[in-house]
């Protein structure tokens, strides 16, 4: 088989909003302070990711030279969010629905105010992305998710885009996570004698620990969906992001 081409896009939720940026930004400068600390875990601070650069990733997408990308673009603002999340919740509603209490039988009164969100999305504790907590290399704060809908919907915008065959089909579970420290981004970590060398590991087992029950944010809504192009850069500010190639709103 030839080999699979590098992934050089992804499909994501943006974690990073006006209501997100403030939360966000004071875990991880606080979470940073933490373990880089060498009165703690000495963890080097290039391994901690930028605010900016915080996302939930769906899946990954190669288009060598932009060549199928357009296609991308045209397919994700073809997409209705509002009406594929309820398609979603549809799908779960097999409980029987009791009879109406007093209250749902008089008439609805009008909205008032802004719509509410189609999604908020928490983050909170800490993970391994390699079973062995004691020699990774990559930590990442996964969504609540109690009722599996995000993961659902999130699967739903995948098999579209996989069955349109611009997304590669990977034969594993869908992972929602918001990557928190990686050590490839270390200089120099994963290189040894100017060969190459295995990924620099750390031993998490505290810092998983510690950061167990941690909430990185609460309750943010989710206002986009976004095609990215891999590697993230250097913003004005100081921040890293990754640029957006396309977004629809969550509406």
């Amino acid at each position: 088989m030839p080999p699979r081409p590098s992934p050089t896009h992804f499909l994501c939720l943006p974690l990073v909003t006006g209501a997100s940026r403030r939360q966000l930004s004071a875990s991880l400068s606080a979470f940073s302070a933490d373990v880089t600390s060498s009165n703690s875990l000495a963890v080097p601070e290039q391994a901690i990711r930028p605010v900016g650069t915080l996302h939930l990733t769906i899946g990954v997408m190669s288009f060598p030279k932009d060549e199928g990308l357009e296609k991308a673009v045209a397919l994700l603002k073809t997409l209705i969010p509002r009406k594929m999340l309820a398609s979603v919740k549809a799908a779960d509603a097999t409980t029987a629905i009791p009879d109406p209490t007093p209250e749902e039988v008089q008439p609805a009164k009008e909205a008032s105010g802004p719509p509410s969100p189609l999604l908020c999305v928490t983050l909170k504790g800490l993970h391994s992305m390699q079973q062995a907590t004691s020699k990774t290399s990559v930590l990442y704060a996964p969504p609540v998710d109690t009722e599996g809908t995000l993961r659902k919907f999130c699967e739903s915008l995948r098999s579209t885009f996989q069955e349109a065959g611009l997304m590669t089909v990977e034969n594993r579970p869908l992972l929602l996570h918001a990557t928190i420290l990686n050590t490839i981004y270390v200089k120099g970590g994963n290189r040894k004698g100017g060969k190459r060398h295995e990924r620099l590991t750390i031993d998490a087992r505290e810092i998983i620990n510690r950061y167990d029950d941690f909430v990185w944010m609460e309750e943010v809504p989710v206002q986009k969906i976004a095609i990215c192009r891999m590697g993230a850069k250097k913003q004005e500010d100081g921040d890293e992001a990754y640029e957006v190639e396309a977004e629809i709103d969550l509406t």
